[in-house]
């Protein structure tokens, strides 16, 4: 399967995702795609770059965005981490209730170092996270994310085409939103404020 045809897999999973569990929240309005009840996406095992292991449980209490990139990329991963850094600031005292998760997709080249030089760049608060590529693998295919590398050179000098949108969770833990890449400072504010007025 390519790239293509396992993101457009990815897109139709989610159009059909429609049936909620009794417990899910009441609708609310959003700009980005609302998938809660989504059947995937659950849970993670990583290691941030600080070397402590981390799952979604660690961080209930505040809304959690997910997002899947690597460091040597040239445009949608710092892209996306500028943004958030902007919406956090629009949100003031409430940006402390959100917790950013970069992912990377390139645990060849991503060591917790270089993790730990780029990721807080944006944003002190935000955390780089990491695994093996064995790991990786499961983990992408829980999240729906397509990864592969190309344009190689070299054993060390290739990009990762790689899905560009952002995992969003309430502060109970749950999914709720999936937000595409270019989703604007305002946008991304606005959606993370709705989520945490009803936590």
């Amino acid at each position: 399967m390519s790239l293509k045809q396992a993101a457009a897999a990815v897109l139709t999973a989610l159009a059909l995702v429609g049936c909620q569990p009794a417990s899910a929240p009441p609708p609310q309005s959003f700009q980005a795609t609302d998938i809660t009840g989504a059947p995937f996406a659950r849970d993670f095992t990583l290691t941030d770059h600080h070397g402590t292991t981390r799952s979604l449980a660690d961080f209930r209490g505040k809304a959690v965005a997910v997002f899947f990139g690597y460091t040597h990329c040239p445009d949608v991963c710092p892209t996306t981490l500028a943004d958030f850094a902007a919406a956090l600031k629009q949100l003031g005292p409430l940006a402390s209730k959100v917790q950013v998760i970069f992912v990377t997709v390139d645990p060849e080249r991503d060591t917790p170092d270089l993790l730990r030089q780029f990721v807080p760049a944006f944003d002190p608060s935000f955390l780089g996270m990491y695994t093996d590529a064995e790991s990786l693998e499961r983990l992408a295919k829980e999240f729906k994310v397509v990864y592969q590398k190309s344009s190689v050179k070299a054993d060390d000098d290739y990009l990762i085409d790689h899905s560009a949108g952002t995992y969003v969770y309430d502060a109970q833990g749950r999914l709720r939103l999936l937000m595409p890449y270019g989703s604007s400072p305002d946008a991304i504010a606005n959606d993370l404020k709705t989520l945490l007025s009803a936590a």
